[in-house]
């Protein structure tokens, strides 16, 4: 299925993999052979790192302002409002293995963590789009936006930024917003996919630690402080992921302080 047994071309693969199974079945089997101790971190042999991969044909991807507002309350609004969390999931997988693919010569711990995000990504999807077959939808019937993977672009140049803004910025927004996302579920009485997301949440709060963890790593390298070089780099970016209101115990069981989301959301009043 490979033709390599190094990780970094092996996530590569990954990444190039431009149909929806493709991916699922790669992603996959990249894990279970890195789970195996199957893959080397040589990062002598690797290609030059690529930027843009190409993406399945569907879900055709336009600006989030296209993107219709429906009710939960009809069959159509709650297909397409699974759809939404359902793309953010696919989207996940190919974050956690570009953080793989894109940095090299990090601590082996750092791939392993990795390595857990992307197989706990991929099984988010396939529970998610089972819960749109279900409803008679797939994958890819709806409209989507490329918001999170444009992120990725903007900080593939710097690993500092990348783990302060996707992990601890946009998947950290992911904690605070999705208990609302849950009650609009419990309002029409969509226990089936309610369950689903209090599951991704447990394991969102693991992600977003993960990011926290390697976020101050590259800061004690670097020599900086994590709480106020995460203001200006994240804020540089989007000012909205460093505003609450935060799901604030969440956000402390992944790393964050009282004190820092205090000053966060202070700094912008």
């Amino acid at each position: 299925m490979f033709n390599s047994n190094n990780i970094f071309l092996v996530a590569e693969q990954v990444l190039r993999a431009n149909s929806i199974d493709s991916k699922v079945k790669l992603s996959h089997e990249a894990v279970r052979l890195w789970e195996n101790q199957m893959l080397n971190l040589d990062a002598s042999i690797t290609s030059k790192r690529m930027m843009r991969f190409d993406s399945p044909k569907r879900p055709y991807l336009v600006h989030p302002s296209k993107l219709p507002n429906r009710s939960v309350a009809t069959d159509e609004g709650l297909a397409a409002f699974i759809h939404a969390i359902t793309h953010i999931e696919f989207s996940a997988i190919n974050l956690a293995w570009d953080a793989i693919y894109r940095y090299r010569n990090l601590p082996s711990s750092y791939y392993r963590d990795w390595v857990k995000v992307a197989k706990e990504e991929t099984n988010h999807f396939q529970i998610l789009n089972q819960r749109l077959n279900e409803l008679n939808h797939t994958y890819g019937d709806f409209d989507a936006h490329s918001g999170l993977w444009d992120m990725a672009e903007k900080t593939a140049h710097n690993f500092l930024h990348r783990m302060a803004v996707i992990p601890r910025g946009l998947e950290a927004r992911g904690l605070d917003v999705t208990p609302a996302l849950i009650n609009r579920l419990r309002s029409v009485g969509e226990q089936r996919t309610v369950g689903i997301l209090n599951l991704i949440l447990e394991d969102e709060i693991g992600h977003v630690a993960i990011g926290d963890r390697w976020f101050r790593y590259a800061c004690d390298k670097q020599g900086c402080n994590p709480e106020s070089s995460y203001r200006e780099i994240v804020g540089s970016y989007t000012r909205s992921h460093i505003k609450g209101p935060f799901n604030v115990e969440a956000r402390i069981k992944a790393g964050f302080s009282r004190q820092e989301l205090e000053e966060l959301d202070s700094s912008l009043n």
